[in-house]
């Protein structure tokens, strides 16, 4: 055996044995912004190419998986109950818990009765439902605590929002952070991990009309400058910003929705990174870049650039390397990536995807100088995310599923889930 060979092999059995050490805690990745740590994810694939398992799904839902410590969790709603899913990375399957009664979604193709994605830890999973039941499991699947938080915090239904529950669960320090805007009392609440005790709770109060006051926004954790760990929401026409320690308020921006349209709904989330928060609003028609800091209203101070050329209605922009990515779903737009920069707005590329009746609801994830486009169908779209032009490097489906999950990249492996199945790519 020559020393090379010998090198290579012992390099192999090195990344075997740390094939498991990825994260992938939430939905929007290990850092919050949609990018993936790691190198080698795969670039083409189908279902005959690349694909190391698949895993049938109990029941519908959308919600993205959270991976940690080479356990993968989901959620779903089937036959009346909230379920709960854990799978060991090869793709069997470890132990499933019901967590109260389910609700299920709205008749339209991408409501279900979970749509909140799941947040882990190394020692718990937090999960979110419709029904408004917010549980803490431990690994091995037994609840530690759970609350319903309709009933507990306010005279909310399912029905309360015009659509489906959207805004995951997120992680402080110490806590774990739910926010519920809708036309009604509207709050952020944050509660002890361990435990499951009320830590604070924050009313969201905002003069935003109609279907404009509702959001299915996720909340940012981020940390300003000086070090002080906050809470980025937005929704209500606003974007606000809570001290994590007691949900104060810190600061605010306004003047999202200027003509009072009742009918600027949130969905994408924003996103944020070099002190900056990039905020989509008015359906796709608007993106406003923020800089933190300040206190009050900081409107007229913080506002850096706002675009209404380029938006998002249903994906969060991703930012990587100081350039956002945005991938617009909405009408005659439907499947244009733009590439901004992320100090000044301007466009660095822009580029249609193949055009296709329909849309694109996951967010897109950056990884290894790439990006990954997900369309409502399963394709997958890989870009060229680190050049100064358009490039589309490959386009890739394992199966015509409905899918709205995102996509999640750990360890040079890409999970996909799709209406019915999880998929493991490599």
């Amino acid at each position: 055996m020559t020393k090379r060979l010998l090198l290579n092999l012992c390099a192999v059995a090195f990344v075997s044995s740390t094939a498991l050490a990825g994260d992938w805690p939430s939905w929007r990745g290990p850092h919050g912004d949609g990018t993936a740590s790691g190198t080698g994810f795969p670039v083409a694939w189908n279902a005959e190419k690349n694909v190391a398992w698949k895993h049938a799904i109990s029941g519908l839902g959308a919600s993205t998986p959270a991976v940690n410590n080479g356990l993968i969790f989901l959620t779903s709603v089937d036959k009346g109950q909230n379920l709960v899913t854990c799978l060991d990375f090869d793709g069997s399957l470890k132990w499933q818990t019901p967590v109260g009664a389910g609700v299920e979604g709205k008749p339209q193709k991408d409501g279900t009765g979970a749509n909140p994605s799941p947040v882990a830890t190394s020692e718990h999973v937090f999960v979110y439902f419709k029904s408004g039941q917010f549980a803490c499991l431990d690994r091995d699947g037994k609840v530690k605590w759970q609350s319903n938080l309709f009933e507990r915090f306010s005279e909310v239904t399912s029905e309360s929002l015009w659509w489906d529950l959207g805004t995951s669960p997120v992680l402080t320090n110490d806590c774990v952070v739910v926010t519920l805007m809708h036309s009604g009392p509207s709050w952020l609440v944050a509660f002890e991990q361990q435990t499951g005790k009320l830590k604070w709770k924050h009313d969201r109060v905002t003069d935003a009309p109609v279907e404009a006051a509702q959001s299915y926004t996720t909340p940012i954790v981020t940390n300003t400058k000086e070090g002080q760990e906050v809470i980025i929401v937005t929704g209500a026409d606003h974007v606000t910003c809570h001290s994590a320690v007691d949900g104060a308020e810190l600061w605010r921006v306004g003047g999202l929705n200027p003509d009072q349209n009742g009918y600027f709904r949130s969905i994408s989330s924003s996103v944020s990174a070099n002190n900056m928060v990039v905020a989509p609003y008015a359906r796709g028609g608007t993106l406003t870049a923020i800089r933190m800091g300040g206190a009050g209203d900081v409107t007229k101070s913080h506002v850096v650039w706002t675009r209404e050329e380029t938006s998002a209605d249903v994906p969060t922009p991703t930012i990587a390397n100081k350039r956002v990515y945005v991938v617009r779903d909405v009408k005659q737009d439907r499947g244009t990536v733009d590439c901004l920069d992320l100090m000044t707005g301007k466009t660095i590329w822009t580029g249609q995807l193949p055009r296709h009746r329909l849309t694109f609801r996951a967010s897109p994830i950056y990884a290894d100088g790439r990006l990954y486009v997900t369309r409502q169908d399963g394709t997958v779209f890989v870009l060229d995310a680190d050049g100064d032009e358009f490039r589309l490097l490959s386009e890739n489906r394992v199966a015509d599923e409905h899918t709205v999950a995102t996509p999640v990249l750990v360890d040079a492996s890409i999970l996909q889930r799709t209406e019915r199945h999880v998929y493991m790519i490599r």
